[in-house]
């Protein structure tokens, strides 16, 4: 073997171990698809007095595949409705419906789905929080600062809900 400049035999070229790619996301784009906020007090005429509001909110996801190369659409959807502790009688219903547009890359295939409905709804959340305080707001009412929403969790009671859903469903025969 030759010896290169130091007296040492060269070493034999090694290529390097391919090392996974960081995850990164990009948000590109965010927007209200649809909003509705209906004010029963307003529309029935009833005063305030001697309401104690009982809030529930619910919330889904959605995401889809855009046809631009790493781009994929997120949605979340927000119902919630207050109705007075005493009587039940409904206090207003906020329908929103936030979506974002995001680019990703260097997430695994298998691990895309997750990625998805856990951090880009993650990352959209402080932006549905400011407008339900607003709304609600200008609505008439004390301004809704909703709790922070463990999507983790969330994602994780749909998987189990669905897993229940197809043991109790009949297998089909062949």
């Amino acid at each position: 073997m030759a010896e290169n400049g130091n007296g040492a035999a060269p070493q034999p070229e090694t290529q390097p171990a391919a090392t996974p790619q960081t995850p990164r996301m990009q948000v590109l784009a965010q927007f209200i698809r649809d909003m509705s906020f209906e004010n029963v007090v307003a529309q029935k005429g009833l005063t305030n007095a001697e309401v104690q509001p009982e809030m529930s909110v619910q919330v889904s996801l959605d995401a889809r595949k855009r046809p631009a190369e790493n781009q994929y659409e997120v949605t979340t959807k927000f119902k919630i409705t207050s109705a007075n502790r005493a009587d039940k009688a409904p206090l207003f219903l906020l329908e929103l419906e936030y979506g974002g547009i995001f680019h990703v890359e260097g997430v695994p295939d298998e691990q895309m789905h997750p990625y998805l409905l856990i951090e880009c709804p993650r990352m959209l959340f402080p932006f549905v929080r400011r407008i339900v305080s607003d709304v609600t707001r200008d609505g008439g009412f004390p301004p809704l600062n909703l709790d922070t929403v463990d999507f983790l969790a969330l994602y994780r009671s749909e998987l189990a809900r669905r897993a229940e859903a197809q043991k109790t469903q009949p297998q089909a025969l062949i």
